[in-house]
């Protein structure tokens, strides 16, 4: 794996493993440069259009990228306009909405970019949208009877704002008990290669402060198996 200039070590041999969930059709550049990023700075990246993810042949391609989700030690997803594929039924999940609920579940250290043209378009559809009693949207997005969802560039789909809104933590409906809820909206491919340097090139810092949790749990685990701590 290539290293920036002064990147630090790895803790203790062991080098952070972060998820890079996403949908690719027409983000192929920026996911190779966020790859590259993270790469130089000391991470294990996993990316399912770098073909890094494990693949067990007897396992479909979405209990792959859950079970990448699970040994990840960070995610970062991005929430593009295009929903992504990999739904298992007519209507089902995306693999990257999936990858999402499933950091979420278990309790990830995440970070979350998402493109303008999705939270542009969540606010134009609001007043379209179904809410509750009490004025809350309700979710999953609905539009009002009569009216009708049509893809374009912009949104593939309603869906897509689904989970901006679970990445900011709409599921919990009181704000002060919304954790983990940022999420940085970007235009310009460039923005998000900044978020992606602001926030991960401290790999020191995240690293101290990840891999001692990491390390106990799997003391933890060993102990519980019957192994050796």
């Amino acid at each position: 794996m290539s290293k920036v200039p002064g990147a630090p070590p790895a803790l203790k041999g062991k080098s952070l493993t972060i998820l890079v969930s996403s949908a690719v059709y027409g983000y192929e550049d920026m996911l190779e440069s966020i790859y590259a990023l993270l790469g130089g700075f000391g991470y294990e990246v996993l990316m399912s259009h770098k073909g890094t993810i494990p693949v067990d042949p007897n396992e479909s391609a979405m209990d792959s990228c859950l079970d990448a989700v699970a040994r990840c030690d960070l995610f970062l997803g991005l929430i593009l306009p295009w929903y992504g594929t990999g739904k298992e039924t007519a209507g089902g999940l995306s693999i990257t909405h999936r990858e999402m609920i499933e950091s979420i579940a278990l309790n990830k250290p995440r970070w979350f970019l998402v493109h303008e043209h999705v939270a542009i378009a969540r606010q134009l559809l609001n007043p379209y949208r179904v809410h509750d009693e009490h004025g809350e949207p309700k979710s999953p997005f609905e539009l009002q009877p009569g009216l009708t969802f049509q893809k374009t560039p912009i949104l593939s789909d309603l869906r897509v704002i689904d989970m901006l809104e679970l990445a900011m933590r709409h599921d919990i409906p009181e704000i002060k008990d919304r954790k983990g809820n940022w999420v940085q909206s970007f235009g310009p491919e460039d923005d998000a290669r900044l978020f992606a340097t602001a926030q991960f090139r401290r790999y020191q810092e995240l690293a101290e402060k990840y891999l001692p949790k990491l390390q106990d749990a799997n003391q933890i685990a060993a102990l519980i198996q019957g192994g050796e701590a």
